[in-house]
Order: C-alpha cells, then sequence, then structure tokens
C-alpha cells in the first residue's frame, strides 16, 4: 500500500496494523510448521530403489519361507551303503571337496555281558555339515560295531543326538543361518544364494524348516528370559512397527515388535540384564497388559497411550523418558534454529551431564546426588517453560513441545526419587535398533508366526549381547545341548548363566 492511499483517520491506521502482524505472525508459523516438516522428511529413510519386479519377487520368497518355517523338517537321513526304497526322494551326497572329520564313537573294549575282549565287525558311517567361521566343513559320525566272540553280544554306541534330528545340520551350522538372518539383516534366500558361491547347495526352503525348529527348541529359555524380565523391580518398555505379508491378500500389514529390558547396570546392579521381545498383530493396549500382566514396579517408556491401562490399579508406575521430550525441542532446533529450542536443549543436557556422573553408582548415592542438584534444575526448567508458553502462540511448534513436557511433568521427574530409575528409555531403543535395520533392509517377516519366531530369536541374541556373549558362539553351545537337557534345569542355559565360559565356548 503507497503512502497517498493510506487513510487518515488514527483507528483505521491502528487496525490496520494490528492486522498485518496478526498476518505475518500466521506467515511466521507456517513457515516454522513447514520447515520442521521438510527437515522431518528429508531424515526419513526411503526403501530400496530397486525395481517393482525385484520387491515383488523378494516379498513372495518372504512368504513361502514364513510358510516353511512353521512346518516340520522334511529331511531324510543321508544314505549309505544300503539302496534307498523306489519313489523315496534322496538327499544329495555332501560335496567332496569340503574338509571332513572323522569322530568315533567306540564302546568300552569289554563285552558289557561277560567282559571279554570285542572284536570290530563293521560300522555305521553318518555325515552332517558344520559350519566354522568363513568355511563349512563334514563331520564323519563313525560307531562301530561290535562282537563279543565268547557270547556273540554286538555293542555299538548311539548315535549323537542332533538339534534337529535327521538333519545334515549341525549345531554351529543352524546358529550361523539364525544368527545371519536376526543379527545380520540377511533372509534366508539370500543366504541360500551366498552358500551356492561356495559351492553348497542350502536350499531356503531347508533352511527355514530348520529356524522353525531351533525357535521351537529354544522357546522354554525364551519364557525363562521372559519371566526373569518381569520379575525386575523396574522395566524398560518401547514397541516399534513391522511390515507382514498376510498370505492370501497379496498386501502388507503392521505388526508390532515390542521390546521389555531389565537392565540395572548403570544403578550399580550385578543382576544380569536381559531383554524379552514380543510380537503382536495389533499396537492395542491389551498386549503390554498381557505381556506385564505379573509384573510389579516401574516402567520406563514414552507417552504411548496404550500404556495407560498398566497404570490403572497402582500396581505400575509410570516414569517418563526425558529423551522422547528432548527429542521434539531438538528436531525444531534443527529445522529452524530456534533460539527458543536451543535454552530448552541446554537446560536438558544440564540434566544429562549429572547423569553422566552418576552412571554405575549405587542407587542411593544417585538420589542423593539428584535432590541436591537436578531437582533445583527442574523446577528452574518448569518455570521458565511455563513462562515462555505464556508469550508463545498456542499453535505454535516450540508450545507444542513445551505443551509435551508439562503434561508428563511427573512422569519425566519421578526418577528423582528412585536411584534405580534411569532419565530416559534409551535402554529399550538400543534394544529396537537391530530389528529396525531389519526392517529398513528387507520385509521383517511373511506371516505373523515369522514375526512370533523373530521375536523368540531376538530374545536370545540380544541377551547374550547384553551379557558380552558371542551371539554366534552362545547360540551353537544352546543348540549342542539342549534336546538332551531336563527342562528342570533349563536356567543353566541362560546367558547370564553362561557369561563366565564365554571364551570357552568361542573357541
Amino acid at each position: 500500500m503507497r503512502m497517498d492511499e493510506l487513510p487518515d483517520d488514527v483507528e483505521t491506521l491502528k487496525r490496520l496494523i494490528i492486522e498485518k502482524d496478526a498476518d505475518l505472525l500466521a506467515d511466521r508459523l507456517l513457515i516454522e510448521k513447514l520447515k520442521l516438516q521438510i527437515a522431518r522428511y528429508k531424515r526419513i529413510q526411503f526403501g530400496r530403489s530397486s525395481e517393482h519386479h525385484d520387491e515383488r519377487v523378494a516379498q513372495l520368497e518372504l512368504i513361502v519361507e514364513e510358510l516353511e518355517a512353521a512346518l516340520p523338517p522334511s529331511e531324510q537321513p543321508a544314505p549309505t551303503a544300503d539302496v534307498p526304497a523306489k519313489g523315496k526322494p534322496v538327499r544329495k551326497p555332501l560335496p567332496e571337496h569340503l574338509p571332513r572329520i572323522t569322530e568315533e564313537h567306540a564302546p568300552a573294549c569289554g563285552c558289557p555281558h561277560c567282559g571279554a575282549a570285542l572284536r570290530r565287525m563293521g560300522e555305521d558311517v553318518s555325515e552332517h555339515l558344520e559350519y566354522v567361521p568363513d568355511h563349512f566343513k563334514v563331520i564323519r559320525t563313525v560307531r562301530p560295531k561290535m562282537s563279543c566272540p565268547k557270547c556273540s553280544t554286538v555293542v555299538q554306541e548311539l548315535a549323537p543326538r542332533r538339534p534337529i534330528p535327521k538333519s545334515i545340520a549341525g549345531a554351529s551350522l543352524l546358529a550361523h543361518v539364525a544368527v545371519s538372518k536376526y543379527l545380520d539383516h540377511l533372509p534366508l534366500y539370500r543366504q541360500s544364494e551366498i552358500y551356492a558361491r561356495q559351492g553348497i547347495d542350502l536350499d531356503r526352503s531347508t533352511m527355514a524348516g530348520w529356524i522353525g525348529a531351533i525357535s521351537n527348541l529354544v522357546e522354554p529359555l525364551v519364557d525363562a528370559i521372559g519371566r526373569y524380565v518381569t520379575a525386575g523391580a523396574k522395566i524398560h518398555a518401547d514397541d516399534t512397527p513391522v511390515p507382514v505379508l498376510d498370505p492370501g491378500s497379496g498386501k502388507t500389514k503392521t505388526g508390532r515388535l515390542w521390546v521389555y529390558v531389565r537392565d540395572d547396570r548403570p544403578a550399580a546392579s550385578q543382576d544380569p540384564p536381559a531383554a524379552w521381545y514380543r510380537y503382536t498383530k495389533t499396537r492395542e493396549g491389551a498386549h503390554p497388559k498381557r505381556h506385564l500382566g505379573q509384573f510389579q514396579g516401574a516402567l520406563q517408556a514414552d507417552g504411548f497411550s496404550g500404556f495407560n491401562i498398566l497404570y490403572e490399579s497402582g500396581a505400575i508406575r509410570e516414569v517418563g523418558c526425558w529423551a522422547h521430550a528432548r527429542r521434539k525441542f531438538y528436531e525444531l532446533h534443527e529445522a529452524t534454529k530456534s533460539p527458543l529450542a536451543a535454552e530448552a536443549l541446554d537446560r536438558i543436557q544440564a540434566l544429562y551431564a549429572i547423569e553422566e556422573q552418576i552412571r554405575g553408582r549405587p542407587p542411593d548415592e544417585r538420589r542423593a546426588v539428584r535432590h541436591a542438584r537436578t531437582v533445583p534444575l527442574l523446577d528452574q526448567l518448569r518455570e521458565w517453560l511455563a513462562a515462555t508458553l505464556a508469550k508463545v502462540s498456542a499453535k505454535s511448534e516450540i508450545a507444542s513441545a513445551i505443551n509435551y513436557s508439562l503434561k508428563r511433568w511427573a512422569a519425566l521427574t519421578r526418577y528423582c526419587d528412585n536411584g534405580l530409575l534411569e532419565i530416559d528409555n534409551n535402554a529399550a531403543e538400543r534394544a529396537l535398533r537391530g530389528p529396525v535395520l531389519s526392517r529398513k533392509n528387507f520385509l521383517f517377516a511373511g506371516a505373523d508366526s515369522g514375526g512370533e519366531r523373530a521375536a523368540a530369536m531376538y530374545t536370545l541374541l540380544e541377551t547374550a549381547k547384553l551379557q558380552g556373549l558371542n551371539p554366534e558362539a552362545y547360540l551353537r553351545h544352546v543348540l549342542e545341548r539342549i534336546a538332551d537337557h531336563p527342562i528342570s534345569r533349563i536356567n543353566e542355559l541362560l546367558p547370564w548363566n553362561l557369561a563366565p565360559n564365554a571364551e570357552q565356548m568361542a573357541a
């Protein structure tokens, strides 16, 4: 508007100025919001840029993989000198170029009946495939048949039990396939291609059957870890969406992978850390309520409303996560360089600096330090947040970030009164990094049953990692023993009970 177009009336001029300021404020808020949206989109990592055809083939491979994993292993015993019956499938012999190690299981020298010396009358030979890091090898199991010349008694050692009866796979190979799938994010059809380059014919469907059998074998251990986690005084909880194919519809649906972590090491506890994973088809609050039905204590989690049902009885106390509160201000500052967001970050960083100094100290000492140093900072932060909120637009992004913290203030500050609690829920977020990487690299599962198997395997392997164990060595150790292990002594195979033997297992 030009000078000569301005009205002479003072009241009209005031109204124009007010309207202009309101328009400018609205524009600034819109710009702020758009910048934040752009920053968020830039941070999103989109899926692979493969062609639609290849993507569809990969999805179909995973559907078949999960369906086959639910079936019992279909492998037949390796043929020896006997001619197979007509019409029965014959498994291919293991490649001759692989190195072979012979293990002989011979009975004692004396006849168990009369004590006379035994003489060799033949032997049974079978082979199974093992994987040693970077190469395969074949184990030849030889069981001599011994006869007594005095009383004609025939003696032979029983065949050693394998993790999967009648399978060519030994414990180390099974462990390698499982770890490659769940920790190295390699679906089975890709593993099959990798092994083929080494001259090993391992069909995806065969390995899928192995994965199904492994998950069944380790189920008692997974249940034991779940009982241990929920027996703690504090649990970190989180969940993440996972894409799952819906067999028959050809479409992708969204399941949820939940994790519950018991880790009190920052409070100088000697209790071993553990992570328990559960898969569900939906994100309803009924799922964590069922998972934590026996738990009583503090639950550190984000502000997901589905957890609210857990706090109604009072048996479970809500503890907030400052990492989530901080993230609101961080995203705003990254997008707009807001000085208010920067000040909020500085104030929250001061809280974290205190936690860094008391990490690893006993709960009573942590509580005392927090009361002396953290509580005053929190009081100042709350006053600053309330004062800032009164000065900014209620529709602004900074107001949204402030409201997130103020509405959860009681839960966010509860950690000051209990030295066992943490300032954030990062323990659970770290436990979901592996599954999130798998989700980014390929479709998480081909069916709900695949999600359940993944939850079981993540429970075992991630808990082994928390003990400082090599997860592949640990799983191999378990698979070598679990078939014959008494269920009443299953706790002997838990990762923390084997951690003192970590070097021996790795060897």
